[in-house]
């Protein structure tokens, strides 16, 4: 009996170690604190532990993950509430699976001590935004708090004008240009969290083809399993087995940015938003977000929006 019983498991042990997936995951920009979760799951093992060997793809500014995510090159990517919608709006065979930022950390942000406290406060003032601003939050800030096109001004990520021009707001990533303020001019400067102002995108949503979600479900499940488990470590313990694998991708990225992105993100409830369960979505907050967009011009025709996104696996 202990014979039978000792190969048998001698065979389970041997077929399990065949049937590791290879995955790749795509960044959504260069690795960083905002994707901490992912690489705490890496360096604890939790993905291993779901039979998954991840490889995580970095991203930038002349990197086209989407692209990747199209020619079957990843098989998830990271991306947000209008990269799915735009899939939906072309007919794409891809969606959002779930989503690990409950907020979007974009933000707008102020001098301090200066009466510019509020996005109310906006009117008159210059505001800096790029190319993506304008075509992203901008509408929505602009329509919310009635503000107008020409109070805009280029910003090309160089943050001299705005701190030289204590009556200017200036767009931002939470985790990002208010340290790099903070370092250079030696202020903290006022961060108007757009999501707590009614912004309603999701961020750091994870991307799958149609295609995977039909044949591979279990997959899918496998690998948010595995993410929530490193995110929910990555905000309630040490950090730094993370940061490790951070800098070994990107060894520009310095500790202390690193430190200041973990703790914002605490700090401003970017995971877990008002207490939802980490990576979850609902039906609520993406027909609230496509019905924003759809009221503001951003399509010109309205489509399905619930080809945008999936439920079967986020909660």
């Amino acid at each position: 009996m202990n014979k039978i019983f000792v190969l048998f498991a001698f065979v389970f042990v041997s077929t399990s170690a065949w049937a590791v997936d290879q995955v790749k995951l795509s960044l959504d920009w260069v690795p960083q604190g905002e994707h901490g979760g992912f690489f705490q799951a890496l360096a604890k093992g939790y993905y291993t532990e779901q039979g998954i060997e991840l490889e995580i793809i970095p991203g930038g500014p002349s990197v086209n993950t989407k692209a990747m995510l199209m020619a079957d090159q990843v098989e998830f990517n990271i991306g947000g509430s209008a990269g799915a919608l735009n899939y939906a709006q072309q007919d794409l065979p891809f969606r959002a699976v779930a989503a690990f930022f409950q907020k979007t950390p974009q933000v707008l942000m102020s001098h301090p001590n200066v009466g510019i406290d509020h996005p109310s406060d906006f009117k008159g003032k210059t505001i800096f935004l790029s190319n993506f601003g304008r075509l992203s939050f901008w509408g929505f800030i602009k329509s919310k708090y009635d503000l107008s096109d020409d109070q805009l001004a280029s910003y090309n990520f160089n943050s001299q004008p705005f701190i030289d021009n204590p009556q200017s707001i200036q767009q931002g990533y939470l985790s990002s240009e208010p340290f790099a303020i903070k370092k250079a001019a030696g202020f903290e400067p006022v961060v108007h969290l757009l999501a707590d102002h009614g912004f309603s995108a999701y961020a750091n949503t994870i991307e799958a083809s149609d295609q995977l979600i039909t044949e591979n479900p279990d997959l899918i499940k496998r690998f948010l399993s595995a993410s929530v488990q490193g995110w929910q470590d990555y905000l309630d313990n040490d950090p730094q087995p993370a940061f490790d694998l951070i800098q070994q991708l990107n060894p520009d990225m310095p500790t202390d940015k690193l430190a200041y992105a973990h703790s914002k993100m605490i700090e401003y409830n970017i995971v877990t938003g008002n207490g939802e369960k980490i990576g979850s979505m609902s039906a609520d907050r993406w027909k609230e977000f496509y019905e924003m967009s759809v009221e503001l011009g951003i399509y010109e025709n309205e489509f399905d929006h619930e080809k945008a996104y999936t439920l079967e696996f986020s909660n």
